[in-house]
């Protein structure tokens, strides 16, 4: 530490350079925090304690094949099952065929299973006794200044009624919240719809469901009521795969698209240009100081010394803009989401990311400015004055 001025007054020589150059690295670094941050919040997705009270059950062939209504009355007598409920996917969209909303066909008692989220009494009144009724999820609603009592008109991408259109109207009569406004719910950005209407209503779907959602009374017997589910359709025409609420999101979102390997494919990109630039700015600051660097071991610094503050002197300059970097990412994140009304969930950088981060910076850091230091480290001392 007793050398930091140095090293300072080292960094600012080439005040623009230096700046230029903290700019990229805090844009990498700002980069890396806001995907981080997007990567981790679909690795946690459905790891939440009622997830594990929650299975969801599936055709064991592929997640768009359908199941026979009919299994519904039989989980219901297994040991264990609390109450089980059914949805279908609808594949809505709103104005415009490319904004997709998530909509779904679900059983009456499909908003029973999921406690954290509310609706008024009134609203589940109004829904239960309207058959083209739907509820919104308030996010959704604040998004699109939707209200009780508008007229909805949604497009099916997959979907027709029967007229044969993929147009269809509904009847917003209640608004989604969630009990716990911190902890944003899926139903929040998505829409209900009855399932009877919607099967009485298309030509595809007579009697079958998307999948099943089973509450168990007791979370710890999961595993076994998970067995029992799948073998009451064991060596049938519709055999199914249960797991938790948490696997299925889990699976869910990967076959959409591996997040992780986005994300980790762009930093990769990223780093490396970053290495390449900050690598040419230490090797040129180190040239430029030749002579001050002879100048130092004239006076009795060792060449491990100068190795040591050419080290330290790129450790800092990749430490001091991938903080700036991280930090601005940290605060953006939230402000980002609450602009969005919540339909983009951008967390602040959690600790793993800054961990992450931090160890980053540091490999940059030693090693870009490893050649360098190592070209200072080997200076003669009487060529270097001589300017060879």
């Amino acid at each position: 530490m007793k050398y930091l001025h140095l090293i300072w007054a080292a960094l600012w020589r080439r005040k623009t350079r230096t700046l230029l150059t903290l700019v990229s690295i805090l844009a990498a670094f700002l980069l890396f925090g806001m995907l981080d941050g997007v990567r981790t919040s679909f690795a946690n997705a459905g790891k939440s304690a009622a997830g594990a009270e929650r299975l969801q059950t599936g055709s064991k062939l592929s997640f768009i094949e359908t199941l026979p209504q009919s299994l519904q009355a039989r989980m219901e007598q297994l040991p264990g099952v609390k109450m089980v409920a059914y949805a279908n996917w609808f594949g809505g969209a709103y104005q415009d065929p490319h904004n997709q909303i998530f909509t779904f066909a679900v059983s009456d008692n499909y908003v029973d299973m999921y406690p954290e989220v509310t609706v008024s009494p009134a609203e589940r009144k109004a829904f239960e006794q309207t058959r083209t009724g739907v509820l919104v999820g308030d996010l959704l609603a604040k998004k699109y200044h939707w209200k009780v009592g508008d007229k909805l008109p949604l497009q099916s991408n997959i979907f027709p009624n029967r007229d044969g259109s993929k147009n269809w109207s509904f009847d917003i009569v209640g608004v989604i919240h969630s009990s716990k406004p911190d902890d944003r719910q899926m139903l929040q950005g998505g829409i209900l719809m009855h399932w009877k209407y919607f099967d009485e209503s298309n030509p595809y779907n007579r009697g079958r469901v998307g999948w099943y959602v089973t509450r168990v009374a007791d979370a710890s017997q999961s595993d076994r009521v998970a067995n029992a589910i799948d073998a009451l359709s064991a060596n049938s025409d519709h055999e199914t795969r249960t797991m938790t609420e948490q696997a299925a999101m889990a699976q869910w979102i990967k076959q959409m698209a591996d997040v992780g390997f986005i994300v980790v494919s762009i930093m990769g990109a990223v780093f490396f240009t970053l290495l390449l630039l900050t690598g040419n700015t230490m090797a040129q600051a180190v040239r430029e100081r030749t002579s001050e660097l002879a100048v130092l071991k004239t006076i009795g610094f060792s060449s491990a010394s100068v190795l040591g503050l050419v080290l330290a002197e790129s450790v800092v300059l990749v430490l001091l803009g991938g903080v700036l970097g991280l930090g601005l990412a940290a605060v953006l994140g939230p402000v980002l989401s609450a602009g969005s009304g919540g339909m983009v969930s951008m967390p602040s950088v959690p600790a793993s990311s800054w961990a992450i981060g931090l160890a980053l910076m540091l490999a940059i850091g030693l090693l870009v400015g490893l050649l360098p230091a190592m070209r200072a480290m080997r200076l003669n001392i009487v060529d270097a004055l001589a300017g060879r």
